[in-house]
């Protein structure tokens, strides 16, 4: 069905049929297109994605890996992230999205620095998961680097 909308949307059909989006991919996607919004990809940024997915949702590393992948072909035919924003909030608590929250930032921290595209993005879906500006800074605050001099 996801697959049928994103066709209709940007005239594009994908190769294989893509499975229904939901709350678990919806998050993988949301992780893979942070990632890309500073146009580098990196390994880092995988690596950390694979990682997050893996503990999450209690895979192994082939099946983070191939859930991240079919997340990557998601992302890449969506045409916007509040889609993926508001599958991750449907039916997810407060603490959730706080926890969501919390992975998008590590992911954005995983190359070591904070990009503007980025910042971007991390205060858009801050906004759209309903997040308060408090809460947002919070988790924010946890994941900025600190100068200990």
């Amino acid at each position: 069905m996801i697959a049928e909308f994103f066709q209709r949307l940007t005239g594009h059909t994908p190769e294989a049929p893509l499975p229904e989006l939901d709350a678990r991919l919806a998050l993988g996607a949301l992780l893979v297109r942070l990632a890309k919004s500073d146009h580098l990809y990196s390994v880092e940024e995988i690596s950390k994605i694979d990682v997050i997915l893996a503990n999450r949702y209690a895979l192994n590393p082939v099946e983070a890996a191939k859930m991240r992948a079919t997340c990557e072909k998601l992302e890449a035919q969506a045409p916007d992230t509040q889609s993926f924003t508001e599958q991750v909030q449907a039916g997810v608590s407060h603490a959730e999205r706080l926890a969501v929250f919390d992975t998008l930032w590590q992911v954005s921290m995983a190359d070591g620095r904070l990009r503007a595209e980025e910042d971007k993005v991390l205060r858009f879906v801050g906004t759209a998961l309903g997040l308060s500006q408090e809460d947002a800074a919070g988790v924010a605050a946890l994941h900025q680097p600190r100068n200990d001099a």
